[in-house]
């Protein structure tokens, strides 16, 4: 919460030094009371790396991550609670039974191919190794599992390198942590870093006006929802 009473989705990272980092989500929906952040996130990490943040939602919007890349990031950390959502697409994620959750221990597969389906890491494939891919950038996913109200999380923890290729991941229905070594050489011929370069910006105009197509995030995410009191 800020000094004049606003509250953030926060996010904050320690560095080794003692200095630290703080994103504040862009794309808050959750709640009407919680503000959306206006400013994108890169800091000096360990070893001087440049690291970018971006939560949750704010990685669906493909200009969020490119502007973080745009701004020197080589790393970006994506923080996340997400998958087994009920979004209203009949085709991204998707409830999955509270009881296969609960079933875990005794009947592991079940729960564990529901996390690997499209609901989790099916749905993951989609887009989010295309945003390494995209804009040369690593990229270390971490993710809630588990009930989450009335929905289950599907973890998935991952690090992607700049060619969208996984390093390393879990998909374990508890909580596990996943460590891997990166190495910044791969980025200076990635084919992402190669397209940034590539760019045309004075065709990108539209991208930064206000159009009849832009909403505000809450509604759209709960569009399908819309009948009910939110």
């Amino acid at each position: 919460m800020t000094k004049n009473g606003r509250l953030f989705n926060s996010y904050f990272v320690a560095n080794p030094s003692g200095t630290y980092a703080c994103h504040r989500k862009i794309h808050c929906f959750i709640n009407s009371e919680i503000a959306s952040g206006d400013e994108y996130t890169v800091f000096s990490g360990p070893d001087d790396v440049p690291i970018g943040v971006l939560t949750c939602y704010d990685n669906n919007i493909i200009e969020n991550v490119r502007m973080t890349a745009l701004q020197g990031a080589r790393v970006l950390l994506a923080p996340h609670q997400t998958g087994g959502c009920n979004s209203g697409s009949p085709f991204a994620m998707g409830i999955i039974p509270r009881k296969l959750w609960d079933d875990r221990a005794t009947n592991p597969d079940a729960i564990e191919a529901e996390l690997r389906g499209d609901k989790g890491r099916g749905w993951l494939m989609r887009w989010l190794p295309s945003r390494a891919h995209d804009n040369g950038l690593f990229i270390v996913f971490s993710n809630g599992i588990g009930p989450d109200d009335d929905e289950v999380r599907t973890g998935n923890s991952m690090i992607i390198d700049p060619y969208g290729r996984i390093i390393k991941e879990t998909w374990a229905a508890g909580d596990e942590m996943v460590v891997a070594d990166l190495d910044l050489s791969l980025q200076e011929r990635a084919t992402g870093t190669r397209w940034i370069r590539a760019r045309r910006p004075g065709l990108y105009g539209l991208l930064t006006k206000e159009t009849a197509k832009v909403e505000s995030t809450r509604d759209i995410r709960f569009e399908h929802l819309k009948d009910n009191d939110l």
